[in-house]
This record gives C-alpha cells, sequence and structure tokens, in this order.
C-alpha cells in the first residue's frame, strides 16, 4: 500500500479518524492504488457470469466508488448506466476516469446514500463491488430494499461474496483483528468510520435478499477454485426482482 501512488501512513491515520464519507473523500485521489480496489479478476468472472443472463439495458453501480463496477456495466448494458455514491470525491475520480472512454452506453453519476436511493424501477440491472461492508447488519434489509425499489420487475442485483476464511488461518485472525479494531475505533471516537469485513455472511445475506422479495440463486465462480470441502471460494449472488 505505501508505494509512491498510493496513500501515505499519515494519510491513511487521518483517513480512519475521520468519518466514513469523509474518509473516502480523502482517499479518493489515490483509491485505486490501493488493495480496496476491487481486482480486476473479479471485475471480470463477474461480468462473464452474468452475461449470459442478459440481455440489459439500463445498469446500476450501487456505492460506484471510483467507477470499477461501472465499467462492468458498460460492457454488459446497451442503454445507460447509472453510478450512485455518497462519497463526493469518489464520483469526482470516476468520472474524470470514464470521461474519455467512448466505449459502451452514456453514464451519469448520482450522488446520494444507498440506503435513500433516488430511483424507481428504472434498472434491468444493479451491482456492487466491495461496499458491504460500510453497512451495519440492521441496515442490510434497507438497502436490499432500495435496490428492489429501483429494479424493474425481473431486473436483477448481482454482487459476488467469498467464503469466509477457514478459522485460525492468517486470514482468519486479520479480518478479526481488523474488525475488533474498527469496534474499539467506533466506541471511543466520533464520528464512525464504518468498515467490518466479517457481517456479511452468505445464509443472512441471502435471507434478507428473500424477505425483501428477491428470488435468489448462488452461481459459483469457478475461476476462484474451491476449498477442501468442495464448496466454491467465490459465489455470484444472482437475486431477481419478481
Amino acid at each position: 500500500m505505501f508505494t509512491p501512488q498510493g496513500p501515505t501512513l499519515r494519510e491513511l491515520a487521518v483517513q480512519a479518524l475521520s468519518s466514513t464519507m469523509r474518509g473516502y473523500d480523502l482517499l479518493a485521489p489515490k483509491f485505486d492504488a490501493t488493495p480496496y480496489r476491487t481486482p480486476d479478476r473479479v471485475l471480470e468472472a463477474v461480468a462473464e457470469a452474468a452475461r449470459p443472463l442478459g440481455p440489459f439495458g439500463r445498469g446500476l453501480d450501487v456505492c460506484c466508488g471510483t467507477g470499477a463496477g461501472v465499467g462492468v456495466l458498460r460492457g454488459l448494458c446497451g442503454e445507460r448506466v447509472t453510478g450512485v455514491d455518497f462519497s463526493a470525491g469518489m464520483l469526482d475520480v470516476a468520472r474524470a476516469a470514464h470521461a474519455a472512454d467512448g466505449a459502451g452506453p452514456a453514464v451519469d453519476w448520482v450522488r446520494a446514500d444507498a440506503l435513500s436511493l433516488p430511483f424507481v424501477q428504472v434498472f434491468d440491472l444493479a451491482l456492487s463491488f466491495g461496499a458491504f461492508g460500510h453497512f451495519l447488519p440492521e441496515e442490510r434489509p434497507g438497502l436490499f430494499g432500495q435496490v428492489h425499489t429501483a429494479l424493474r420487475p425481473g431486473g436483477l442485483f448481482v454482487f459476488p461474496v467469498g467464503a469466509p476464511p477457514e478459522v485460525g488461518s492468517p486470514a482468519y485472525w486479520s479480518l478479526l483483528g481488523f474488525d475488533l479494531a474498527m469496534r474499539v475505533r467506533n466506541a471511543l471516537w466520533r464520528p464512525p468510520f464504518v468498515m467490518y469485513y466479517r457481517t456479511f455472511p452468505l445464509a443472512g445475506v441471502v435471507d434478507d435478499l428473500t424477505d425483501t422479495g428477491f428470488t435468489v440463486r448462488l452461481l459459483p465462480l469457478e475461476e476462484f477454485g474451491r476449498r477442501a470441502d468442495g464448496s466454491p471460494r467465490v459465489r455470484l449472488v444472482v437475486a431477481a426482482r419478481g
């Protein structure tokens, strides 16, 4: 992370002590040089898995950040694409990144809270990458309800979900330590910075989507292999609005 292009330790510390929105405004110019940006192989795998589910007219990238998911949608949708995020700084970077790219449909950039989307039955496809850690578990039904309202009947909400790391593995302790540190930070410091890695379990997510009115199926993304028990390392959640 500490490369000439990425944020410095001081910049990360200032971000971590800011609100979620202000933190991303500050990080935005260097965000794509951090490990937080969704890897291209994930974007490509989702695009390939979603393409046979179309065709799609209008697409929505929920919590679009610097616009990586918008690039996926421009390859999948034939009419228009919208990126929505609550960070003005992230939207500025996304807008600049796509301004010179004439490939695919036109893009609209909308600043809005994902828990209060200004859309009603507009989109055929919604997706999201790497944003769900910014929502507490009790906020998930509201988030999914907003996406459900934004989709046309028959529209799809798709996103990848990785399997949790094995208990006791280095990744397990790393994510656990991060979440515990964030809980301590938010208990002692205001405003909060909401970002957790262990609050989006697949079973609970499927239940919340179903309760919201989606019909859910899970597609394995075989590019990422399988665990020792045979289960996929990464699944694509495909939630259809009835």
